[in-house]
């Protein structure tokens, strides 16, 4: 099994010195991916112009996001994807999330009193159309789309129809079950997920964090002791992966959520101590 590391800098917003020494940083280390969150009413990088920036800027590092495909042309983005998988000699990565639901998003997207999760099949099924054309054909035939999610109809979604799937905020009981039942989903529909395509976004801390992001993972999954989803110190993290990869997990997302990157020296110390842990691990 391939164990990859991808880096994700967050949510928050991020400066161009900042961005551009995280880019480089994960290049130099050998890092697998920089991995961008969509976050269409937030501050944090645009997954397309921000991916666009680390491809100019590398040659081997894969470009991650999780792009929200609601409220966007299809026939635009699948050019726009399509060409950045050219741009970087096909690098793409990509996973389609229906955004965060919250009314203020919807009015944004103009999907209020719709099925996001019908909006985003509907989406993928002209995204892959475009790309079988040869206006828009990626340089990755095919250009794979991996989904989240942890709800019931979100796991059958993947199985229908993803490449992979990307959990978050799960344990890994959870995430045994969830591949299961992605599996099973993709096996009624006639088809098969790679099993290297199952994959975690985990949220860590090298030091104690405070108060506040146990009370932001509480506040999504109120069911589970947010400290068995977020790993504080070395040893937390490594025990939490191998729990992971013994679930079906190998592919995996990190992203610190302490002390901020406030300028250079703090993002290349993170990065430092974060390839000391892990990438020992990476096959």
């Amino acid at each position: 099994m391939k164990i990859r590391f991808a880096v994700s800098p967050g949510g928050g917003s991020l400066d161009p010195d900042l961005y551009r020494t995280l880019v480089d940083g994960l290049e130099a280390r050998r890092f697998d991916t920089i991995w961008l969150s969509d976050i269409p009413l937030g501050g944090s990088i645009e997954p397309v112009v921000g991916l666009a920036i680390a491809a100019a800027r590398t040659t081997r590092l894969k470009l991650g996001a999780n792009v929200v495909p609601i409220g966007r042309s299809p026939v635009q983005l699948a050019k726009q994807l399509a060409q950045l998988d050219q741009l970087s000699a096909g690098r793409l990565l990509l996973m389609m999330v229906p955004g965060v639901g919250t009314p203020a998003e919807r009015a944004a997207l103009g999907i209020e009193g719709r099925d996001r999760g019908v909006e985003l099949e509907r989406i993928i099924v002209t995204l892959r159309e475009r790309w079988a054309e040869g206006a828009s054909r990626p340089v990755q035939e095919p250009l794979e789309l991996w989904f989240g999610g942890l709800g019931p109809r979100a796991l059958d979604r993947a199985g229908r129809l993803s490449d992979g799937w990307l959990g978050a905020a799960m344990t890994p009981a959870e995430v045994t079950v969830a591949v299961g039942q992605i599996n099973e989903a993709a096996s009624a529909a006639g088809r098969e997920i790679d099993p290297e395509h199952f994959g975690m976004s985990i949220g860590y801390a090298r030091s104690d964090p405070g108060v506040a992001p146990f009370e932001a993972v509480r506040t999504r999954r109120p069911d589970v002791d947010p400290r068995v989803l977020i790993p504080v110190g070395a040893d937390a993290l490594h025990r939490l992966l191998d729990e992971y990869v013994a679930a079906g997990c190998s592919k995996f997302v990190l992203r610190p959520i302490t002390g901020g990157a406030g300028d250079v020296g703090d993002v290349e110390e993170e990065l430092d101590w974060l390839a000391a842990e892990v990438l020992p691990l990476q096959t």
